[in-house]
């Protein structure tokens, strides 16, 4: 039996398309990784340590005066809003783009107390070195949650407030979710694997049919678990669980005095800590059909657009319609 050369077993599979590129590792600050515009660092010393806070600030050929920023969520970074960069230098806005501390190309303390407030200063102390001194402010997921509490805390700083399926819509410990510690949030991280990741964001985010286009959101979670680093990523996020479970902010919604946009997926069922609920309650958890006009009702100058049928990310399944939405409310505050 003839034996034949490496090289050429390997270019008869690549030749038949059974050749696919080894999997993704990603370290903790995601090194090698490309985000859609450079990156930069802001240093920061808090808690008795110093810390990271990497950024994208992009500025347009030509600008309208006017800044956005963007927030991301629970489990992505700056990177997955480049469509909405790209979109928004085009209509001349200045786009400011952070990682907070724990998530992305930033730090990942060992040891930190996490709070909403925390991260809303890092972001107006980011701002301040830009010289950047209003924005309209967009949060998706959980970074809705910090957008709402950056415009409580910085009226001042804040044009108008985007919410993009926000998280946070309801208290769900007045809805019966038992609290959990963070040592049991971690243990539930370390038992993650990449085949869970995409399982979980097919099911609750996409009602479970993927598209290639949503392959970008998995890179994050899958290179994470698949390197070095995944206890200290694991660790972190175990501590923006409790973060995000213990400290709501729908009681504080009656108090913004920013005009306010919500753009909702109505097909969005994203409730944190549905499987330890109650199973009589569960099904009433993360209602965002039923939630976004509940929401609306209760923020003084709130404007809601629905999308029907899309889930919770609306910038990569509904692109367009979110977009028209967000330009729309855009020029209204301009």
């Amino acid at each position: 039996m003839k034996v034949q050369p490496l090289w050429l077993v390997l270019a008869g599979l690549l030749l038949a398309g059974r050749l696919v590129a080894a999997p993704l590792s990603l370290d903790v600050r995601l090194t090698g990784f490309s985000y859609p515009s450079p990156v930069q660092t802001l240093s920061l010393n808090d808690q008795q340590q110093d810390l990271e806070m990497a950024y994208m600030d992009v500025a347009p050929k030509q600008g309208n005066g006017k800044t956005v920023l963007l927030l991301h969520g629970k489990n992505f970074s700056g990177a997955y809003w480049e469509r909405t960069i790209i979109e928004l230098l085009a209509d001349g806005y200045r786009v400011v783009v952070p990682d907070q501390i724990g998530f992305g190309k930033s730090s990942k303390p060992a040891h930190f107390q996490y709070s909403f407030q925390t991260l809303a200063d890092h972001t107006r102390r980011l701002l301040d070195t830009l010289k950047v001194d209003r924005v309209t402010v967009v949060g998706h997921s959980m970074g809705g949650m910090l957008a709402t509490r950056f415009a409580l805390m910085f009226p001042e700083r804040s044009d108008g407030l985007v919410l993009v399926n926000p998280i946070g819509l309801e208290d769900w410990q007045q809805k019966q979710v038992p609290w959990q510690s963070v040592d049991a949030w971690y243990q539930g991280e370390l038992k993650k694997t990449p085949e869970k990741v995409k399982s979980y964001m097919t099911a609750s985010y996409f009602d479970g049919q993927w598209k290639e286009a949503y392959d970008p959101l998995l890179t994050l979670q899958q290179g994470w678990i698949r390197g070095p680093d995944y206890r200290r990523i694991a660790w972190n996020s175990a501590l923006h669980y409790d973060m995000i479970f213990s400290q709501p902010v729908v009681q504080d919604f009656d108090r913004l005095a920013v005009p306010t946009l919500l753009v909702i997926g109505t097909r969005d069922r994203t409730a944190l800590g549905r499987n330890r609920a109650p199973e009589g309650i569960r099904e009433a958890l993360g209602r965002y059909d039923q939630l976004g006009e509940k929401t609306a009702q209760r923020i003084p100058d709130a404007t809601l657009v629905e999308l029907e049928g899309i889930g919770h990310v609306p910038q990569f399944e509904a692109f367009e319609r979110y977009m028209a939405a967000l330009r729309t409310f855009l020029q209204q505050s301009r």
